[in-house]
């Protein structure tokens, strides 16, 4: 049974665990004794651990489990869109101080949201991992890495319809986490390395369209707008992926 270790067990890494729990062994970090004392309960290998943006006088420990993991899966945030550079390098520098030297299977969770905020459509050939800062950092440091632009997460209790959305008309990018799952999991089975790939479900209705049909209403009459549309090409084409949730319309039936 293969070892995975999953590092940053929040909203999306948790459920990551929940799918490959049954197949996989789970080594996973937590940033509390409280949440390591309940996982360990649930039956994961559970360490203590995390990455602040700020400088340490200490370098953080290596990760003791790392020594036994074949596939590691990333989920904390690296992609730097949103964070200063010297924060975003202290973040990785700790990163790369827990996981050392690793040499198998790495993942890393990026973001659809590095491509400019401009009406198009956008691939992998769009912006490369040299012009993403956080992308970069690690890749020169595991050239193996996987690295998945995931679109907006949705599934379970993360649904359009609770949030307060405007330009309604807009097209979305939306990837339901289970696709997310099944994407590292073909990934493993075929040792794919060094790849980059958007993670966004190939349908793009509007906003309002999905919306409405969260809320179990009529779709809007009015056509989708424009706006930015992140294609999946790559992944369906090299990969032979089919997503169990290409319509975001239907993420929550």
């Amino acid at each position: 049974m293969k070892r995975i270790g999953i590092i940053g067990f929040g909203w999306l890494g948790s459920r990551i665990a929940a799918s490959m729990s049954g197949q996989y062994q789970i080594y996973t970090t937590a940033t509390t004794k409280d949440k390591v004392e309940d996982l360990s309960a649930k039956g994961f290998n559970a360490s203590l651990a995390s990455f602040p943006d700020f400088q340490l006088e200490e370098e953080i420990a290596q990760w003791k489990e790392i020594k036994d993991i074949d596939v590691l899966i990333i989920t904390i945030p690296l992609s730097g869109k949103n964070c200063c550079a010297s924060s975003l390098y202290n973040r990785v520098q700790h990163l790369f101080s827990f996981i050392g030297d690793f040499d198998g299977q790495i993942f890393v969770m990026s973001s659809t949201g590095v491509y400019p905020d401009m009406a198009g459509e956008y691939s992998e050939e769009s912006l490369s991992s040299d012009e993403v800062p956080g992308e970069r950092m690690i890749r020169n440091r595991y050239p193996q890495v996987n690295i998945l632009r995931l679109s907006g997460l949705m599934g379970d209790n993360r649904l359009l319809k609770n949030y307060n959305i405007s330009n309604l008309q807009a097209p979305v990018n939306h990837i339901h986490y289970e696709d997310i799952s099944g994407v590292i999991e073909k990934m493993i089975e075929t040792g794919s390395e060094g790849k980059l790939y958007n993670v966004t479900a190939p349908q793009h209705p509007s906003k309002a369209q999905v919306i409405n049909a969260q809320k179990n209403l009529p779709s809007p009459d009015e056509s989708v707008g424009e706006g930015k549309i992140i294609l999946p090409t790559k992944l369906i084409s090299e990969l032979n992926f089919g997503f169990k949730h290409p319509d975001p319309r239907e993420f929550h039936s």
